[in-house]
């Protein structure tokens, strides 16, 4: 469905890549100059920084330029000098010319290079659309003033431009006249007529004071119309931001609680398991002293050792002897033997 438009487009960006590079110096021809299809951008065949020399036929440093920024030269380079007041850079950008008066040729949407008429001040585009220059607008490369009044007989200019959408390629056309401000040449009659308000029918941007006919057909507010809310939106974002720093430091909270209560479970899990441990050795001490104790004759292993030395009459070797109950051990007595 989109392969026609695919491939033009393609062929188009391989022709800008083999083209308008050459440098100064280089050799170029006029004749290859003119405005790109679609974008009506002006091209040649030197850089974006140069210009083709009409009578030498060579790639020159442009002379001039119309732009704060222009676009094609490297950071820090130099920059040529911007016309002063009276005088208009052309496309080429070759020097700087006097500008034209009415009824002159003229490039396509340079306002700027046609003079204003005297009373141009009452004339001049105040709105930012560019609807003229002090009074002067260029219509079909032709220098006009734009003080025609409603109902009186205007010129208009329709250029299409190739617009592109999210899977798709339109044209939009740009039409331009020669009415005063607040009106607009109707393309059928070649009138003025009056801008139309908002909410009114419409066939074109041009047609409404806002210049925005909305797809509906109705002029609708302008596309630059700042977007401003009430009070009550403010509270609501303050009120959704402390909610959910409130909620993010509630959830924190909680889930470290949590966390430290499940620790905590493992430490006294722990204590009871040592304490029990503990107790069962307490446990089995004691009943090992009991038993101990209750040896028949009230005897104990201490005595039951002594009987036994007396007894056999055991020599004594010369080594002292211990007997003792856990911790408890006899010193005192020694056995001497002979050698």
């Amino acid at each position: 469905m989109h392969a026609w438009p695919t491939t033009l487009l393609l062929l188009s960006l391989t022709h800008r890549a083999l083209a308008g590079v050459y440098k100064s110096g280089e050799p170029c021809s006029v004749a290859n100059n003119r405005l790109q299809q679609g974008t009506f951008q002006f091209w040649s065949e030197c850089t974006n920084s140069n210009y083709c020399d009409e009578i030498e036929g060579v790639c020159r440093p442009k002379r001039c330029r119309r732009d704060d920024f222009p676009f094609g030269y490297e950071k820090g380079a130099d920059l040529p000098e911007k016309c002063k007041k009276g005088f208009f850079c052309p496309d080429e950008g070759t020097d700087c010319q006097p500008v034209l008066p009415q009824g002159s040729a003229c490039q396509l949407n340079r306002d700027d290079q046609c003079a204003g008429p005297d009373n141009f001040a009452e004339l001049a585009d105040t709105t930012g659309r560019g609807l003229n220059f002090n009074g002067s607008v260029c219509i079909n490369n032709v220098c006009l003033w734009a003080n025609v009044t409603a109902g009186n007989e205007c010129v208009v200019e329709n250029t299409p431009y190739i617009a592109y959408g999210v899977d798709l390629e339109f044209i939009n056309i740009v039409s331009r006249g020669n009415c005063r401000v607040g009106l607009y040449c109707d393309a059928a009659t070649k009138q003025c007529r009056q801008n139309k308000a908002l909410g009114e029918a419409c066939a074109a941007d041009k047609e409404c004071d806002s210049m925005n006919c909305s797809s509906d057909g109705k002029c609708s507010v302008a596309a630059a119309t700042p977007h401003k809310f009430g009070i009550w939106a403010y509270v609501l974002v303050a009120l959704g931001i402390l909610a959910g720093m409130g909620g993010t430091l509630t959830g924190l909270y909680m889930a470290h609680r949590k966390q430290r209560d499940v620790e905590r479970e493992k430490r006294l899990q722990y204590w009871r398991e040592q304490n029990t441990f503990h107790q069962n050795l307490m446990q089995m001490r004691d009943a090992a002293r009991a038993s101990i104790m209750s040896l028949p004759n009230n005897s104990s292993p201490r005595s039951d050792f002594r009987e036994l030395d007396d007894n056999n009459g055991l020599k004594g070797s010369g080594l002292r002897n211990y007997y003792g109950d856990d911790s408890d051990y006899d010193s005192d007595r020694k056995v001497e033997g002979r050698f």
